[in-house]
């Protein structure tokens, strides 16, 4: 008899046990249906389809539209007919309102990047929150994969959909299209955090310039198609991985406002790099702190401390900043060889070299003719630019040097060039 009951009570826990474990089924599986659902639904969002509502969102519709048509056109080719430009593959809300006229901008920042490093954009965006400009280089299956992901960017983002604008760059015989069926790169994304989590995947996928299939990184051309993408008076031209001073953009306005800038100055911003583990410093006050205790250094203090010298360091860590921290010039230099400063400029300077590619020279070329077509350079005095991680001799690529040694005659070439091109400058690099 007690045996009876010790086998009964078994039994109803057995039971409870079985239908508690169907319900769990029935719930995973309710679950996996409607996450399916979801996932269909958000792809239709972003692409139309019989599971979207008809017009549920109508300036993403429009985006869409924007960017078939942007892609219809097969984009343009270069000078050198090497590569093809998708310029303004997608617009952002304030250039498309700044060409209707509704809006205006003093300064834009302008950047360049393959796929592997885009995942810098969303800390780039969150300390500048200003009109961005960002050219980047895609090739192979790469090219598929960046439309697909700055679309998404461009969907999924606020704050990318009101200031961002993309340009793609590719090799003249690839094509991008639009990603109408790419289910593959689209699986999982429901949200801003899930894109840039899809691009933390991707990132640092080659070394520096190494691009799969030994093909040249075209920085300088990349810096044009960015540049030319704005519509502002003033650009600011960075590499993703380069951080500004905070509320650079305003600081920079009021300036202007209060001095009106001759039309040959661009205005310095003093470069350094920080230990990784370290936080980017907002303010020069903060800055300061860390150079003195070595955490942050000049630019490419160990690999060319030369490059970055003329800007005279030591001479920006002491001036005096005003305690309402308003931004002036500290301080103008002339240029010399071999300073490659970051700066912002007006439109209106020469662009850079396209000739110059992969590593070495691109940049000091540019500063060469600025300083041959007579600018001066006016250092600010509480604005700079940060470089995340100390640059240090063997974490570049294998062809670093062989590829120095080409541009440096490349850049004998380009100075001859120059006397040419400027016959009643009596400057020199």
């Amino acid at each position: 008899m007690h045996f009876s009951k010790k086998c009964s009570v078994f039994k109803v826990v057995l039971s409870a046990l079985l239908i508690v474990a169907l319900l769990q089924l029935i719930y995973l599986s309710f679950l996996s249906k409607f996450h399916g659902k979801q996932q269909r639904y958000r792809y239709s969002e972003l692409f139309g389809g019989s599971a979207a509502k008809k017009n549920a969102y109508p300036e993403k519709n429009t985006r869409k539209e924007r960017l078939r048509y942007s892609l219809s056109t097969g984009g343009i080719f270069d000078n050198s007919g090497q590569y093809r430009v998708y310029k303004n593959l997608i617009k952002s809300d304030f250039t498309t309102n700044l060409i209707a006229g509704s809006d205006s901008n003093v300064l834009t920042l302008a950047t360049h990047t393959t796929i592997n490093n885009l995942h810098h954009l969303e800390s780039l965006l969150e300390r500048w929150q200003n009109p961005l400009s960002v050219a980047i280089f895609a090739h192979g299956e790469d090219v598929k994969f960046s439309t697909a992901l700055v679309y998404a960017l461009s969907f999924f983002c606020p704050q990318i959909q009101a200031l961002v604008d993309f340009h793609l760059v590719c090799l003249s015989g690839e094509i991008a299209s639009f990603p109408e069926q790419d289910h593959e790169h689209f699986a999982g994304l429901e949200d801003c955090a899930s894109v840039f989590s899809r691009l933390e995947t991707h990132k640092d996928k080659y070394k520096n310039y190494v691009i799969n299939g030994n093909i040249s990184y075209p920085n300088n051309l990349l810096r044009n198609v960015a540049r030319g993408g704005t519509e502002s008076s003033y650009v600011l031209v960075l590499d993703i991985d380069m951080m500004p001073s905070a509320d650079l953009h305003n600081h920079f306005q009021a300036m202007i406002t209060r001095r009106e800038p001759a039309s040959d100055e661009v205005f310095v911003l003093p470069a350094f790099e920080i230990r990784h583990a370290r936080k980017i410093p907002a303010t020069k006050a903060e800055l300061v702190q860390l150079y003195q205790v070595g955490e942050v250094r000049p630019f490419y203090e160990e690999l060319c401390p030369r490059c970055q010298a003329p800007t005279n360091y030591s001479q920006w860590v002491n001036s005096h900043v005003r305690e309402t921290g308003t931004l002036e010039v500290a301080y103008t230099l002339t240029w010399i060889d071999p300073w490659e400063p970051f700066y912002i400029g007006p439109h209106t300077v020469p662009l850079y070299d396209e000739i110059f590619k992969q590593y070495g020279f691109n940049r000091i070329s540019q500063a060469c003719e600025l300083h041959v077509a007579g600018y001066r350079f006016s250092v600010l005095s509480s604005a700079f630019v940060v470089h995340r991680g100390f640059k240090i001799q063997g974490e570049f690529h294998s062809k670093k040097e062989e590829e120095n040694k080409q541009n440096r005659v490349l850049f004998r070439s380009f100075k001859e060039g120059l006397k040419t091109k400027y016959p009643s400058s009596t400057r020199r690099c």
